[in-house]
């Protein structure tokens, strides 16, 4: 049994932003922070003081998260991002909406009183007197503390607030993860109901104090404990009064918090097992459960239970008998070709999510090079007259306005370039699809063809194929390639109008030229030789994709199975020292590193032969650097063991935050289930005769921070985890199981009816099935120990309010 939390995260938009830059707009972009920590950096959408993002993420993470926070940035290229505002959501406030919070939302200026985090470890006693009672309070030490100072650091020390007296500790310098190990005592009245405080304050020697958070005891509870020790999450100062919202613009937000205690795998067994043999009887069986599953799901979450479902059938080799029954049942319903898988149904929703799982990489390598060229060309392309902008050409000296007709002619050529490209690299292609995604498309074409037979209808069987190709998977991936990871930056506004335009040219090839595509852009005519022959092309394409035998199907996958593609790569910076002794200086040596299943690698170049760097299972930790240790805030440390045992650490540095936690997010995944994974590290280094972060002297010294190796960014290439899909089918289910019931009882007075005896036979057992799994799922989950997620470290104290 586990417990798991995930945020599922979608930046819609901005809109009203204040202009910061002296144009009169602003290049903003958003920062998602958990618990204070970065997590996503989206790309900056220039010159607009309404940006749309359209960006998804999915965060797993530990249940003891409190708050997610979207600061709204505006991107300088001489000086520091500017700060526009923040959206704040605490756990609390996403528990409260078991859909997702969803909607506008107005930005709020930063409070520097509000920015705090950490944790601060405290000792807490009453001590009986001859007089009166003492109390005593033990300021250990702390961690995490927000950075104030430019240095990446803060110089921290404690103010003790009891019945109207103060005390401090000493100044810990340039560290968030100060030890100060001192006491201090307090005259104890009794009844006495004032609350004591524990301040933590950045101590600056020409600029005010900056306060890093604070702690509230209810003494009344501590008396009756009389002795409490543990680390106590540093809260803000919420007794100044917060400033306005001012005019800073709103930002539109899709967030859902989703906390799943997973069973053992032996749990789901009879679930699993249910919906296999339904897929494997297919439309021969009794032929329930996958339609009423249909029938049940509404649209708001038609495409996560597709994604789920997919998933799952995809784990138990399945995949490609699950989409063949979702035809086959679309097929039966549908009287016209032209409105075939044209819907959101499940079998479109299941179809899309098939191929982003199986055929993403595919996708890469065919869209990646045109992509490129087409961001690296930066063309002015317009093809609808009434949107041409005529700019002067020539070389210097020798200007002239370029003529409509010129533009026209010019944007033509360009995209006929890039759709012939396009389709050479698809046409080339067939042997890289892989080979479950050319079965299931075979499937598609085979089923199509049976049910429009025709003379009439010889393009369907065709245009089922590109209907998901080229419509729901090409073109999608053309118009937003940040979306479906071909580019890190959106594209800028004439780069955009490109790909529109080229992915409308594909989607008309998928059509097959269809007059009713023809007819709504007549503008688009001047690419309509260049479309015939493209669909052409893509019909020889089809149908030598669609020509795979079992055999052939069984080898290609076995083929990829051997090859083991990695789990990620790209080029990295490792560290180098360069000479000994207090004044060695440091470097980063640029070199290209390969993840995958068995070993960290790097080579001086992707060509080049590769050296394994650390084995897998000799990771102990993947963690962030601190910002002061190298100057850098995209600098990561994998500790791992060496041939003898002893821990070592290598200090990789990554070109932005978004690259870092992808890299920190695989290593954690393809080592979770190491034996000897540590439970605390050193944020710093060790430099000189000390740590940077916590100055301990010790090298071998206990961390000073936890590890975070529940932290991941869920991505497309992931490896499936069958007990969580399973969990979340579970979960579907039992909310639609009054739906389920229902059609139960239809079913089971309709065999009544038609029985002689007045009995029912086997139309209603699938469903009666799946109704008892379901109940003995239930009854799983009530008699295992899962209670809500604890909120807060361990201890008995609770925070005055």
């Amino acid at each position: 049994m586990a417990k798991r939390s995930s945020l599922s995260i979608r930046i819609v938009e901005g809109k009203n932003l204040p202009a910061k830059d002296i144009t009169g707009s602003s290049d903003p972009y958003c920062i998602v922070k958990v618990d204070n920590e970065p997590i996503i950096r989206t790309a900056t959408v220039w010159k607009t003081l309404c940006p749309f993002w359209g960006e998804e993420y999915q965060v797993h993470l530990p249940p003891t998260f409190h708050a997610v926070a979207f600061y709204v940035m505006d991107e300088d290229a001489l000086s520091r991002d500017d700060v526009i505002g923040k959206v704040c959501l605490t756990r609390d406030t996403l528990a409260s909406h078991p859909k997702g919070f969803s909607g506008w939302t107005h930005l709020v200026e930063v409070d520097p009183n509000e920015e705090v985090q950490g944790e601060i470890h405290l000792r807490l006693e009453v001590v009986p007197g001859t007089r009166a009672s003492r109390l005593r309070c033990s300021v250990l030490e702390a961690r995490d503390l927000a950075p104030k100072d430019r240095n990446g650091a803060s110089d921290p020390f404690v103010r003790v607030h009891y019945n109207g007296r103060t005390q401090e500790t000493s100044v810990v310098k340039k560290s968030c993860y100060p030890r100060w190990n001192e006491t201090f005592e307090f005259e104890l009245e009794k009844g006495a109901t004032e609350a004591l405080s524990v301040e933590a304050w950045d101590w600056d020697l020409v600029s005010r104090n900056d306060f890093l958070g604070k702690v509230v005891v209810n003494v009344q509870r501590l008396c009756s404990a009389q002795q409490e020790e543990g680390w106590f999450r540093l809260q803000p100062d919420q007794s100044k009064s917060r400033r306005g919202e001012g005019n800073l613009g709103s930002l539109q937000l899709e967030v859902r918090l989703r906390d799943e205690t997973v069973l053992p795998s032996i749990c789901y067994q009879p679930l699993i097992q249910l919906l296999c043999q339904e897929v494997k009887l297919g439309t021969q069986g009794p032929g329930q459960l996958i339609p009423v599953i249909e029938e049940t799901t509404n649209a708001e979450c038609r495409q996560e239970v597709a994604t789920t479902l997919l998933k799952l059938f995809l784990g138990q080799g399945l995949a490609k008998d699950f989409l063949d029954l979702l035809f086959q049942l679309e097929l039966g319903r549908t009287s016209e070709a032209n409105t075939l898988f044209r819907s959101n149904s499940l079998a479109s929703k299941s179809m899309e999510s098939f191929l982003k799982v199986a055929g993403m990489r595919y996708l890469h390598g065919i869209l990646g090079p045109i992509i490129d060229r087409v961001f690296e060309e930066k063309k002015y392309v317009e093809l609808d007259p009434s949107k041409v902008e005529v700019k002067d050409v020539g070389c210097s000296g020798l200007h002239r306005p370029q003529t409509e007709a010129e533009v026209l002619e010019q944007s033509a050529q360009t995209l006929r370039a890039h759709l012939v490209a396009l389709l050479s690299a698809i046409c080339r292609s067939v042997r890289a699809c892989p080979a479950v995604v050319r079965a299931t498309f075979r499937q598609l074409f085979r089923r199509v063809r049976e049910r429009f037979p025709s003379a009439q209808h010889q393009n369907v069987p065709f245009i089922a194929v590109t209907s998901f190709l080229c419509l729901r998977f090409f073109s999608p991936a053309i118009m937003s390639p940040k979306l479906f990871h071909l580019r890190e930056r959106h594209a800028d506004a004439r780069t955009s109008r490109t790909l529109l335009l080229l992915a409308k040219v594909v989607q008309n090839v998928g059509n097959m030229d269809a007059p009713v595509s023809r007819a709504k852009e007549a503008w688009m005519e001047p690419l309509q030789p260049a479309v015939r022959q493209g669909v052409v092309h893509l019909k020889d394409f089809i149908t030598k994709l669609v020509d795979i035998e079992e055999k052939e199907e069984l080898d290609l996958q076995r083929a990829l199975n051997s090859q083991a593609p990695p789990v990620k790569e790209g080029p990295l910076f490792i560290h180098r020292t360069k000479g000994k002794g207090p004044l060695a200086s440091s470097s980063f040596k640029k070199l290209y590193f390969s993840l995958t299943t068995e070993a960290l690698s790097f080579a001086k170049t992707p060509s080049s032969k590769k050296s394994t760097f650390i084995k897998l299972a000799s990771i102990r930790a993947a963690e962030k650097v601190e910002e002061k240790s190298f100057g850098s805030s995209h600098v990561m440390q994998v500790i791992y063991a060496d041939d003898v045992g002893r821990a070592q650490t290598v200090y990789l540095q990554c070109k932005c935050v978004n690259e870092l936690n992808q890299w920190l997010s695989a290593l954690r995944k393809v080592s979770i289930n190491n034996a000897a994974l540590l439970g605390s590290y050193h944020p710093g280094i060790f430099r000189g005769d000390k740590w940077s972060c916590c100055h301990q002297k010790d090298r071998t010294d206990r961390g000073c921070d936890k590890t975070h190796s529940r932290v991941t960014l869920q991505e497309w290439n992931d490896p499936l985890d069958h007990d969580l899909e399973a969990q979340l089918i579970y979960r579907h289910l039992l909310g639609v199981e009054d739906a389920l019931r229902e059609k139960h009882q239809l079913l089971c007075g309709k065999a009544e009816a038609k029985s002689p005896t007045g009995r029912g036979g086997a139309p209603q057992e699938p469903l009666a099935q799946l109704l008892r799994v379901l109940q003995d799922l239930r009854e799983a989950h009530s008699s295992s120990l899962a209670g809500p997620p604890p909120r807060e470290p361990h201890h008995l104290l609770e925070l005055q309010t």
